[in-house]
């Protein structure tokens, strides 16, 4: 497939120039890509359970609580079946996830607006700025790809699956909950368009599983820590992360204009604000219902958390319908003139390389 093969050069070139800036200044770009920041973390759940806790200040512990199961289980069964180490369990994981999830997202964005605008939603997807998040062993490309065939089901009627997918997103990362809101609220529009009509009970049952493994995940670690409600938000609150409806953030903004502060912090804000003004055009464009919801989620609670404010790009990763009105233009563009589209993906090329590169081997900045 085209699409497929289009991200699968532009991870690779990404890699490639990862791997020589990172030979260049004496780094090993295959320990960087497998045990950088919060692959640590997973990879060591992966190998010992959950238990682990560092205690930096009194009111700031940085707990494996925080970490959700999926992607470390994933990677501890692909260490136990092949002759890889868990680092390269975690890299493998990663990639075929990340294929998967362009699988879902070509699949969408055929069914929405044909071959052409789904092969370059898939592609646009690729050459983000931090799409060699993509590349690293991280849980974002897990989370795309059970949120892109979940959406896909449910664009699809296919409730079991959409709810059953929903389920597995939730447990991969936070803010896998966007999926199984997406869910619900397609569930909820469909019920009320079929107001005294049958409503099938697949539909019943997918929209009961969606929100199963999120909201599992989130009572086992609040048992765990003895408030079966709040004890999970305890533990992200400890780690500086909390939804305050964006107070932080502000807070953190404000410091950056009149302060300026490191490369990264600037170039996040950008990419923060683009996502809003990709959102507003998703809902002009009427996008179908379960696309904005997701998308909405996604980026409410981007803005709204406090924390860590470089990584909210990476949130941002698994939120791809916001490219869908870029791809439809894009295809405009190459069809009236193809070397305007050439330059425009060429330059986003080298952005999302360059910058990749920068990001994992130069910044020294947690992703």
């Amino acid at each position: 497939m085209t699409a497929l093969g289009l991200f699968a050069a532009a991870r690779l070139t990404g890699v490639l120039v990862l791997a020589a800036t990172a030979w260049a200044t004496g780094g090993h770009p295959l320990a960087l890509l497998a045990r950088s920041w919060d692959s640590v973390w997973y990879l060591g759940i992966a190998a010992h359970g959950y238990g682990r806790t560092l205690t930096f200040q009194p009111t700031i512990i940085h707990s494996d609580l925080a970490f959700f199961p999926l992607y470390p289980a994933l990677v501890r069964a692909v260490a136990a079946l092949s002759p890889l180490n868990a680092s390269m369990a975690g890299l493998l994981v990663a990639w075929l996830s990340a294929a998967a999830a362009a699988g879902g997202i070509y699949a969408i964005g055929a069914r929405l607006r044909g071959r052409a605008v789904a092969t370059a939603l898939v592609l646009l997807w690729g050459l983000l700025p931090h799409s060699v998040v993509l590349s690293m062993a991280y849980t974002e490309p897990v989370l795309t790809a059970f949120a892109a065939w979940s959406l896909y089901a449910v664009l699809s009627g296919r409730w079991l699956w959409a709810g059953t997918l929903a389920a597995l997103a939730g447990l991969a990362r936070p803010n896998g909950f966007a999926v199984a809101a997406a869910v619900l609220a397609s569930a909820a529009y469909e019920i009320w368009r079929r107001r005294g009509r049958k409503v099938p009970h697949r539909l019943w049952t997918g929209a009961a599983l969606a929100p199963l493994g999120w909201g599992g995940f989130v009572l086992w670690v609040g048992i765990r820590k003895g408030d079966p409600l709040g004890g999970y938000f305890d533990v992200q609150r400890l780690w500086g992360s909390r939804f305050d409806f964006g107070a932080g953030s502000l807070r953190f903004v404000k410091h950056l204009l009149l302060h300026g502060d490191r490369f990264v912090f600037p170039v996040t804000l950008v990419i923060v604000a683009a996502a809003v003004l990709l959102y507003a055009l998703l809902i002009a464009d009427r996008a179908p219902l379960p696309l904005v919801v997701y998308s909405g989620v996604l980026l409410l609670v981007t803005l709204g958390g406090s924390g860590f404010f470089e990584s909210k790009p990476r949130f941002l990763l698994p939120a791809f319908p916001l490219l869908l009105p870029l791809a439809a233009a894009l295809v405009r563009t190459a069809r009236a003139r193809p070397w305007h589209a050439t330059l425009v993906v060429g330059a986003l090329a080298g952005l999302s390389f360059a910058y990749g590169a920068y990001l994992v081997v130069l910044a020294h900045t947690p992703l």
